[in-house]
């Protein structure tokens, strides 16, 4: 064996080697506990529900406000997650109201079931957006890895479960823009109340997910660089970097201080 083809065999021996550490740290060498089929057909039965029989969801455990009021004020690693409803202004000048009330509130409590299933927190809902988080105190890159797998699974719900439903009804698809983030974000607490004064999250990674879920185009799945750098490497062969042609995205990475690469997901 020639001298490149030993260290070709080599290197792909690191690789494997590195992939198999990351896959231990990620738990990939663990059963599986989602099935996307699953989930598609529990979402089609509930959103043909509430679309003909008015069903009404039970809605989630608040277990994002107990988190949070246990951490008040403590500065935390996390990955934040935007996903965003596209098209929904057109919707609300073409469909009846009360249509258009189940069809969003469907969407946003389709999306938080999504956000748990893969191990993230719910924030909150605003407007026809839902934010979620990952916490990574314990784990950056698993944290990094559910909230990818949980972009992924929005698309694919909204596209295989939701959208099959509205079809029938002659609905317009419905599309969404995601954006994620990592970093850490503080716990506030708007009042002494420790109970019920109102608790949210602040920080760099809020700020920048947001701005790339409105950067991003409607079914995109775009991640900042932070995120990128911690994935599954063979996930990383998924994204592809964001070229921005017309200056469109100034802002700056927070370490380094040059502009903050953006990724695509191609899948």
């Amino acid at each position: 064996m020639t001298e490149d083809e030993n260290k070709i065999k080599q290197d792909s021996v690191d690789t494997d080697q590195a992939n198999n550490v990351v896959d231990m740290l990620l738990g990939k060498n663990q059963q599986k506990t989602l099935d996307s089929e699953t989930m598609i057909l529990e979402t089609q039965k509930r959103v043909w529900g509430a679309l003909k029989k008015g069903y009404e969801y039970s809605g989630l455990i608040d277990e994002s406000d107990k988190f949070l009021r246990k951490h008040v004020f403590s500065k935390l690693d996390m990955v934040v997650l935007y996903v965003d409803l596209v098209g929904s202004t057109t919707m609300t000048l073409e469909m009846p109201a009360e249509k258009i009330a189940i069809i969003i509130s469907s969407f946003s409590q389709e999306m938080a079931a999504v956000i748990r299933q893969h191990h993230g927190y719910v924030l909150k809902f605003v407007g026809d957006a839902v934010i979620g988080y990952f916490t990574a105190e314990g784990n950056t890159l698993l944290a990094a890895d559910n909230a990818v797998n949980c972009a992924k699974s929005m698309v694919s719900i909204i596209q295989k479960g939701i959208n099959p439903i509205l079809n029938q009804y002659d609905y317009p698809d419905l599309m969404v823009k995601v954006g994620v983030d990592f970093g850490q974000n503080i716990v506030v607490r708007y009042g002494a109340d420790v109970e019920n004064s109102h608790v949210d999250l602040m920080g760099p990674a809020m700020n920048i997910a947001s701005k790339i879920q409105n950067m991003a185009k409607p079914n995109q799945i775009l991640i900042g660089n932070d995120i990128f750098q911690r994935i599954h490497p063979t996930v990383q062969k998924e994204f592809v970097p964001i070229s921005w042609e017309n200056g469109e995205w100034r802002y700056r990475s927070r370490t380094t201080g040059e502009i903050y690469n953006v990724f695509e997901y191609k899948g």
